[in-house]
């Protein structure tokens, strides 16, 4: 599935745009993994390496990391830089439901 298949699914989908040198990002996987164990199949959870794919990063205008986005059939319903906790991301997933 390409990323533009992904995005536009019929369900929001969480983009996290990271980088394998940042420490914060490290800090958001795991919060990410409990966020997809509480979603289930509600949502999709993605990352991207902005390091392997600057095009996408360059297109969302992703200038530091991390960066959470979230689509809805393919419309960019919400983006924000930094670490957020697994209770605001659930909200905001369930928001654009």
């Amino acid at each position: 599935m390409t990323f533009q298949e992904i995005i536009h699914q019929n369900k929001p989908v969480l983009v996290d745009f990271y980088a394998e040198w940042c420490g914060p990002c490290k800090m958001q996987t795991p919060i990410l993994e409990d966020l997809k164990k509480r979603m289930g199949n509600t949502a999709a959870i993605i990352k991207i390496n902005i390091d392997k794919n600057p095009q996408v990063a360059a297109q969302y205008q992703v200038r530091s990391v991390p960066t959470l986005i979230i689509f809805k059939e393919g419309v960019l319903k919400w983006k924000q830089s930094g670490v957020f906790l697994a209770n605001e991301l659930e909200r905001l997933m369930k928001e654009n439901q």
